[in-house]
């Protein structure tokens, strides 16, 4: 029997859903089954399919018999990454852009598993939170489930601080350091999730708030950092493509003509620039366990600090 806590990226999904992503491999049939029998229960009552999961909800799922890995699958790689603070529970790893932090939707590993491929001592790791695959910084995983769970708690509470750097196009105005924007999460027969911006009375929007700092002013170009209250799925990103300032690189909400671009290293001395410039640049949470104060910094990505050196000399 597994009890699952969900999080940002769990939340606002349908119970179906959410079970048919995390039990892959089980048939359709059979997720809606257990569902249907009450052997699936959230915050131990029974639930429907279309229960629509909370931050913070616990999620009871019984065992299940998942269908035998095909013969040619892929198999996750040992892979460990940048360690940026380690102890007996925690641990704090710098990702790198392009890397899922888990298997799913296309996705067929991720950090997740490939650190437990590297770690099979480890009897238990688990993703905290969340980064999207296109941004790279500060990724936090619980060694003990005490670990988790306190931590999950202090995001959920909006105890930690997370601040972001991003590079947008054109000058971001100076009077906008606040943005409160509700946000709509949709997803697409295939699972994928968008968002948009939506009126704050919106009956499916959900308060947002990024606050927006200008770091680097350039002619063409804006570096900020931006910190996040609320932790939305794709906040920043949309917050800012919103504003009409959009993340370079942003294949979702991005200027898919600057993108390519850049991808193509026109401009700019022919520095090509293939990524998302969203980085996770610090974090700041309690110890779980002893209540210390813990401040992690991730130094921008060689390439991010590469395109800014060939932006001129900022205003």
């Amino acid at each position: 029997m597994r009890r699952l806590v969900v999080d940002e990226a769990g939340e606002g999904q349908r119970l179906d859903n959410f079970l048919m992503r995390l039990l892959k491999g089980v048939p359709k049939t059979h997720v809606y089954r257990v569902i249907r029998s009450g052997e699936v229960r959230v915050n131990k009552g029974r639930a429907s399919a279309d229960t629509r999961l909370a931050l913070g909800d616990e999620v009871r799922v019984p065992p299940v018999r998942v269908a035998e890995r095909p013969a040619g699958a892929v198999s996750a790689p040992a892979r460990e990454f940048p360690v940026l603070f380690e102890d007996e529970h925690l641990l704090a790893i710098d990702k790198p852009a392009g890397v899922a932090v888990h298997g799913g939707s296309g996705v067929a590993f991720g950090v997740i598993e490939q650190l437990r491929q590297a770690r099979p001592q480890a009897r238990f790791l688990e993703l905290v939170h969340r980064l999207d695959k296109e941004t790279s910084g500060i990724l936090l995983l619980a060694k003990k489930r005490s670990a988790l769970t306190g931590l999950q708690a202090q995001f959920r509470e909006r105890e930690t601080d997370k601040t972001y750097a991003a590079l947008v196009p054109g000058t971001w105005p100076a009077r906008l350091k606040v943005v409160d924007v509700a946000l709509h999460k949709t997803l697409d027969a295939a699972g994928e999730r968008h968002v948009r911006a939506v009126p704050n009375d919106h009956a499916d929007g959900r308060r947002s708030i990024s606050l927006v700092k200008v770091v680097q002013a350039f002619a063409d170009y804006s570096l900020l950092d931006v910190t996040i209250k609320t932790g939305r799925t794709h906040q920043i990103r949309v917050h800012l493509a919103n504003a009409g300032h959009p993340v370079v690189g942003d294949p979702k909400y991005g200027d898919f003509a600057l993108n390519r671009q850049l991808s193509r290293g026109e401009g700019l001395a022919g520095v090509r620039f293939e990524r998302m410039f969203l980085h996770a640049r610090r974090l700041a949470f309690d110890h779980p366990a002893t209540g210390a104060r813990i401040d992690l910094q991730s130094p921008l990505p060689a390439e991010c600090a590469t395109l800014l050196a060939r932006l001129g000399t900022p205003h």
